[in-house]
């Protein structure tokens, strides 16, 4: 399966394993599974990390390249992925949220995560 990770299952996964889920770390763990992480994730990461927020202390340079030495493979944010976005519903004001939605949708994804709002959207999206 081809799964795109949110990024609190991003960060949890890299800092906090405790926290996953049951279902997230069989998802994760599945040798079967091809694992994505957005450059949005990343860039959010960022974002939070500069303002100090206690919940994004990770460096972002760390995270990548943590992610890309353990064979994660990034997906980048195109214009196809931006103009999606317009066609979402409003039901997660999030903008980076919003966007991990629209890449799945766009790259045929499955996007896992643990966000009960952004498990509503339609398109193959796993709450974990």
């Amino acid at each position: 399966m081809t799964l795109l990770v949110d990024t609190h299952l991003l960060l949890w996964a890299a800092g906090e394993p405790q926290r996953l889920s049951r279902k997230a770390r069989r998802l994760l763990d599945d040798p079967d599974s091809q694992l994505w992480f957005s450059a949005v994730s990343l860039w959010e990461v960022a974002i939070k990390h500069g303002l100090g927020r206690e919940d994004f202390r990770v460096d972002p340079r760390r995270l990548r390249r943590g992610l890309i030495d353990n064979g994660w493979r990034e997906l980048t944010i195109s214009s196809e992925h931006a103009v999606a976005t317009l066609d979402l519903p409003p039901l997660h004001k999030d903008p980076f949220d919003r966007m991990l939605v629209a890449q799945a949708q766009v790259e045929g994804l499955a996007l896992v995560t643990s966000d009960d709002l952004v498990a509503r959207y339609a398109g193959n999206i796993l709450k974990a």
